[in-house]
């Protein structure tokens, strides 16, 4: 059994008790996944499993056997980093920083579903095929990425900048495997 993580392919602990975030952090060195509660409550750990946001800290290693697992580290490229990660950056979109790979992954992730026109809670008709990406849109789509720092304004800012800002023709598609509708 093995998975891709960042592109290079790894094999699966024998233990199927280990987390993908223990798997991503204890295994593999791969630090940039946080842990923040251990719960599924903070967002933290969010990673993208086939371009999917997912929570690490609950989901077993063995769960993303023969997957493409996208941490913070496999976003930039090379020196470059992701449109995202320089939005955050430019438009203050962190402070301590503990929670921005989280929000930078779950962001990717929710730029996807708003684009295959999955509903969220504060969505105004279910039916749409097109959702607007409103600032409380947004919001309520991380709402379950926290940030105690308080940089919520400009977590948002960077991912309407980069996804969403009507400067731009088309959305920015994120190099990631898409996902099955």
């Amino acid at each position: 059994m093995s998975v891709t993580i960042n592109g290079s392919t790894v094999s699966l602990p024998d233990d199927p008790r280990v987390s993908l975030l223990d798997l991503l952090r204890e295994h593999l060195h791969l630090t940039g996944t946080k842990m923040g509660c251990n719960q599924g409550a903070c967002g933290a750990c969010t990673v993208l499993i086939d371009g999917e946001r997912i929570l690490s800290c609950l989901t077993l290693a063995v769960q993303a056997d023969g997957r493409a697992v996208t941490t913070i580290e496999g976003l930039a490229e090379g020196d470059r980093l992701h449109p995202l990660q320089q939005a955050f950056v430019d438009r203050d979109g962190f402070q301590c920083g503990y929670c921005t790979p989280g929000q930078i992954c779950s962001a990717i992730g929710m730029a996807a579903e708003l684009e295959r026109g999955l509903p969220s809670h504060v969505t105004a008709d279910l039916a749409a095929t097109s959702i607007t990406a409103s600032r409380e849109e947004l919001a309520e789509r991380m709402s379950g990425n926290l940030c105690r720092c308080g940089a919520h304004n400009g977590i948002i800012d960077a991912i309407d900048a980069t996804f969403f800002s009507k400067d731009t023709a088309q959305p920015y598609r994120p190099d990631i495997p898409e996902v099955a509708a």
